[in-house]
């Protein structure tokens, strides 16, 4: 064995059970997601979803940790991380807001709601205000057409928003005027 295999060992078997080598037992939930999954490669959308839902975005490391299990280029991780819209790269704010921007939301004035928002909390759609206070982001469509416009805001349903209602919620929760 390597002297850094065999420093590798020693630090692990230094650890406790169920700690992880960064210190953030987080990872213990991907693993067992791992686990269940037997490392298949064909899980690499599935595995990006647990490990979103754990840390609430998708850092490098975390990339270069699934890529690793699942014995796959970070190439690859990233291509299929970046690919799809549901991942995100960046920490979330403490509140976030979702406004649907599909046919029937867009028509009934989820431009507006969006606009609204973004003007009143500096902070333009599919990004996060300075403060971390919000993130907004907008979606294609949550398939609430007949709740027309749909505002989720910190994974509650809302139906039937305007401008205001969604101003007032948001103040609500982050403060500010709106």
């Amino acid at each position: 064995m390597s002297d850094t295999t065999m420093r590798s060992v020693a630090e692990a078997a230094d650890r406790a059970p169920g700690e992880h080598p960064s210190g953030d037992n987080r990872f213990d939930l991907v693993d067992k997601h791992l686990k269940r999954s037997r490392y298949a490669q064909d899980q690499l959308i599935e595995t990006l979803h647990v490990a979103q839902d754990v840390f609430g975005f998708l850092s490098e490391d975390i990339l270069i940790y699934v890529a690793r299990a699942l014995r796959l280029p970070p190439s690859m991780v990233y291509g299929v991380a970046t690919f799809y819209q549901l991942f995100t790269f960046d920490p979330p704010g403490d509140h976030s807001c979702t406004v649907c921007t599909g046919t029937a939301c867009f028509v009934k004035g989820a431009d507006d709601i969006v606009q609204g928002v973004s003007a009143a909390y500096n902070v333009p759609a599919g990004e996060t205000s300075e403060d971390r206070s919000l993130t907004l982001k907008t979606a294609r469509c949550l398939g609430s057409c007949g709740l027309a416009p749909v505002v989720v805001f910190d994974g509650e349903v809302l139906s039937h928003q305007s401008v205001q209602s969604t101003l007032d919620l948001v103040a609500s929760a982050v403060g500010g005027d709106g």
